[in-house]
């Protein structure tokens, strides 16, 4: 697009690949890692009673929020900020502490929303490579410079379901400078029931440069409404408060957000469901020839590598998928194009897809 007669924006804007949802017009949404029963019942309430007031500001510091998370958490209200969900968490993160000449460094397979606030900022986005679809903390620390100034790592990781454990994310953080943050992004962290899982929040209590990120759009499906926080040490919440709009969650998401984190019976009702069929789709895919990587959480990634020529195309069963509406996310923009990401959704939805992927790969 020329820019001759108009303003123009900083240099390297346009070099970014905006970023693409996944797609939603369709019967079987199973592309954007929604939760599958869809929100709390109390959540909806909530939200339908706030339609009296919508003509009025909503709490500017999400006081009411940030209380009903410390509860459900065990945290301190007042080191969580809430954002207009995760993705402005990490925008925020990036423009406080990254711009021209800096590095922001996460793993290879990580959230493409990294490198997107890299390159907005003008920071230069910097990967390093992972060990079977896992990040690894070996090649992280090797690429750590004097001008690396965040770490991201997506913990589980989207797309690609798997963890590192707590013993090698506090590895990670020793191998880290003092000057850079370590931004744990736990989006998925509701899903694990592992023992030797950590979200984070006992490092960011801990230390000076850890920030726990997380949202409300999975497992309490929220998407909708945009609700995100991090849980940061005092001085790295005071900045990002500086920089974040003075309304950025909507009284609809405090209300929402607030009844969806009280409401554990439908939290583990949820979880459990997500657990269930998680494992049969995999057992069923597998069963089918296809490949499925182990994943930690509401979806899976099936690889078709080494099927037989005219089944190994991941964008041709994606499409034979679409014919019969049912959506599933692309993978090439992560790099990983001989694989389609599989949201774990409701039993007949799940049944579904099952059925689809046999008729093409009979077909």
């Amino acid at each position: 697009m020329s820019q001759s007669n108009g303003p123009v924006p900083r240099p390297g804007i346009l070099d970014i690949a905006a970023y693409v949802g996944g797609e939603h017009h369709g019967t079987i949404r199973l592309a954007s890692n929604e939760g599958a029963l869809g929100p709390s019942p109390r959540a909806m309430e909530a939200y339908a009673q706030a339609a009296a007031t919508l003509h009025r500001y909503p709490d500017g510091a999400s006081a009411a929020l940030r209380e009903a998370i410390a509860r459900r958490f065990g945290l301190d209200a007042g080191r969580i900020v809430c954002g207009a969900g995760s993705d402005e968490i990490i925008s925020l993160l990036i423009r406080a502490y990254a711009g021209p000449g800096d590095e922001v460094l996460y793993s290879q397979y990580g959230f493409l929303m990294y490198p997107i606030g890299a390159r907005s900022v003008g920071a230069t986005p910097v990967t390093a490579p992972e060990t079977d679809l896992t990040a690894d903390v070996e090649s992280l620390l090797s690429r750590v410079t004097p001008r690396t100034k965040l770490v991201f790592l997506a913990n589980p990781n989207n797309p690609t379901g798997t963890y590192l454990p707590t013993s090698e994310i506090e590895r990670l953080h020793a191998g880290l400078p003092p000057h850079v943050l370590l931004v744990i992004d736990a989006a998925y962290a509701e899903y694990m029931n592992r023992n030797d899982y950590t979200a984070g929040a006992e490092l960011v209590e801990r230390f000076p440069n850890v920030v726990m990120t997380r949202t409300f759009s999975k497992i309490f499906a929220l998407g909708s409404l945009r609700i995100g926080w991090a849980y940061c040490p005092a001085a790295v919440a005071d900045v990002l408060n500086r920089v974040r709009g003075p309304f950025n969650v909507s009284t609809a998401a405090h209300v929402a957000g607030i009844a969806a984190v009280e409401d554990t019976e439908f939290l583990e009702r949820s979880r459990q469901h997500n657990e269930q069929w998680r494992e049969w789709f995999t057992r069923q895919v597998r069963g089918l020839g296809l490949t499925v990587h182990p994943s930690v959480t509401n979806f899976v990634l099936v690889d078709f590598q080494g099927q037989k020529p005219g089944k190994d195309d991941a964008e041709a069963a994606r499409q034979f998928l679409k014919g019969r509406s049912i959506l599933v996310r692309q993978m090439p923009s992560y790099g990983l194009p001989s694989c389609l990401r599989v949201t774990i959704g409701t039993e007949a939805e799940m049944r579904a897809v099952v059925d689809a992927l046999k008729a093409f790969l009979e077909g």
